[in-house]
This record gives structure tokens, C-alpha cells and sequence, in this order.
């Protein structure tokens, strides 16, 4: 077996530096490059436990103590959080990464006889390295920030009737939601009809014109008692009973796109 320490120490320091990157795009850290570049390079002599001998322990204690070593010169020290947080993101894209390659390895079925890189099987590392990961890396920060978005537009909603009965719902902000009750000018938020059916008495109900995507009717609506919505109480509202269930993974409740100017 031949190994090449310079290609090793080059290698683990692009990967650590693909990481670090990942992190201050992820996280919003706005550290500059240069302090990304001395962290990956102080990662990189992480190599040395490869000629100390360290039991497990010590070796895990090891990359406990350059990680956080790294994430401080690379993002600097502000609190304790701030760092934690920098370190967990840190190894979650280290796992994922590392995943993503141990499952090509496996299924392109490459031959390894060292512990990381020989001479035989250079060129097809080289390819993981240079093609392979910053497209994961890449498809992992988009991932993130959909999910981010995403998840600005759930809220917990709890909805009191007027005979006291209260459910507690989860709600998504749908901006095509505009349903507004051309009467009163109070905005419709959607449950399903189901439930309330044989909890709230619907004695007065109205019926509010809509029109949709090949849809067009007349939708049942109650007045409540008042809505919660991050601690915050409406009452301004209506609840449209729906007879159909939402799409949406999780969601029971369409809120009022009105909602964002209330909260």
C-alpha cells in the first residue's frame, strides 16, 4: 500500500473547508473566508492521530477538541450557544457527507486496501472530492433553507367556540387563502367540517360565496369566540367548515393570508 501524506493532508483540508462553508451559509455566520481557510487547515492536523497511538476514548476526545477548536477560528467565540450550535452543524454535515460517499462507495463497488487514499484508486477519490461532495453540500443548504421557509409559515392555532369547546390545531399560512366575507369584511379561515361535527351547535351558520380552481360555491361559516395564535388573541374572524381535507402533510387548519397583519 502507498499513501500519500500531502494528498491526505490536501483532501481532509478542502473537506473540512467544504464543511466550514456549509456551515456560514447554513447559519447565516458571515465569517470570512480567511478565517474558514486557517479553520480548515487547523482540521487538517487532525491527520496526526494517524501516527499517535490513542485508544478510542482518547481518539474520540481528540476530534471533540479540534472541532471545537475549528468552529472557534472559524466563527469566532460569542457565547456558548452560539458555538454549540456551530458544532452540531458542524458534524451533521460531516455525517451526511460522509453517508452520502460511503453509499457511492458501496454502490459503485471501488476497491479499498488503505485506511483513505492508494495509489490504484486515486482518480475515482478525486472525482468523489471534486464533483461528488459539493453537490451534496450544495443539495443539503438548499434543503435547509426550503425547510426554514417553510416552516415561517406553521403556526399553532387554537380556536375557541362559542360553547366554550376549544381545539387546538396546525395551522399553515396559505397566502391563497383570501376568502373574506364580503358582509362583515372578516377574513374565513378553513378547518375541516369534521372537526366540529357533534361538538359546536351550528345554529346560525353563513354562507360566503367562493370561487377556486375549478370550484365555485357556497362555504359554511361560524363565528368563534376567539382565535390564539402565538399567544396572540383574534376575534375578528371566521371559521369555514370544509368538507374536503387539506393536502398539505400535517396541516389541519388553512390561515388567512389577514393573519400577518394581526400577528
Amino acid at each position: 500500500m502507498i499513501v500519500y501524506i500531502d494528498l491526505i493532508f490536501l483532501i481532509n483540508f478542502i473537506l473540512d473547508l467544504l464543511l466550514l462553508l456549509t456551515v456560514n451559509i447554513t447559519l447565516k455566520r458571515y465569517s470570512k473566508i480567511k478565517r474558514l481557510i486557517l479553520g480548515a487547515l487547523f482540521g487538517s492536523i487532525s491527520l496526526l492521530y494517524l501516527f499517535i497511538p490513542l485508544n478510542q476514548v482518547l481518539l474520540f476526545i481528540f476530534k471533540i477538541v479540534m472541532s471545537n477548536i475549528m468552529c472557534i477560528i472559524a466563527f469566532g467565540y460569542k457565547n456558548l450557544k452560539y458555538t454549540i450550535y456551530n458544532i452540531i452543524y458542524l458534524y451533521m454535515t460531516s455525517i451526511i457527507l460522509g453517508g452520502f460517499l460511503y453509499y457511492l462507495k458501496i454502490e459503485f463497488s471501488y476497491s479499498n486496501k488503505g485506511f483513505v487514499f492508494y495509489y490504484e484508486g486515486l482518480a475515482i477519490n478525486y472525482i468523489f472530492l471534486l464533483i461528488i461532495s459539493p453537490l451534496i453540500l450544495y443539495v443539503f443548504i438548499k434543503s435547509i433553507k426550503a425547510l426554514k421557509e417553510i416552516k415561517n409559515y406553521y403556526y399553532k392555532v387554537k380556536i375557541v367556540f362559542s360553547n366554550n369547546y376549544e381545539i387546538t390545531l396546525s395551522g399553515f399560512l396559505d397566502t391563497g387563502n383570501k376568502l373574506i366575507d364580503p358582509v362583515t369584511n372578516k377574513p374565513i379561515i378553513l378547518i375541516n367540517k369534521k372537526k366540529t361535527k357533534g361538538k359546536v351547535p351550528i345554529r346560525s351558520p353563513m354562507y360566503i360565496p367562493f370561487n377556486s380552481l375549478n370550484h365555485h360555491g357556497l362555504l359554511e361559516c361560524i363565528k368563534p369566540k376567539c382565535l390564539e395564535i402565538n399567544n396572540k388573541e383574534l376575534k375578528n374572524y371566521l371559521i369555514g367548515l370544509s368538507d374536503t381535507s387539506f393536502k398539505l402533510n400535517g396541516i389541519e387548519c388553512l390561515l388567512n393570508y389577514r393573519i400577518l397583519e394581526d400577528l
